[in-house]
């Protein structure tokens, strides 16, 4: 998008005056890309597991992470939230390390939307 002011130059009551057009261009910003966040099925990782991670780091009420537990458990994996490319990377450090420390093998990862 561009800014377009004219200058006049010389005194109002003379008609010779010059005339400048003066243009800035404002740079468009751009949103950054968004990434989806994806739990991913396994046969071992508790379905409470699951439903308490979903709860805790994604904001979930219980019959919201429950009904995703089950998308999880029925499909092989559902996207549980979308997120700037830092939130998404810390989301899923977090539950990768809640995971390991209760020898949980549920895998949690990103990708561009």
């Amino acid at each position: 998008m561009q800014e377009i002011a004219i200058i006049r130059m010389g005194d109002d009551d003379d008609n010779g005056g010059d005339t400048s057009v003066i243009t800035k261009t404002k740079p468009k910003t751009k949103r950054p890309p968004l990434y989806k966040v994806m739990l991913l099925n396994d046969d071992y990782t508790p379905m409470e597991f699951v439903v308490h991670v979903l709860e805790r780091f994604f904001g979930m009420d219980h019959a919201q992470a429950f009904e995703i537990m089950l998308t999880v458990h029925k499909r092989g994996l559902a996207v549980v939230g979308v997120f700037s490319h830092e939130i998404a990377e810390t989301k899923v450090t977090q539950v990768m390390d809640l995971a390991r420390q209760h020898q949980h093998p549920l895998q949690c990862t990103m990708e561009k939307e």
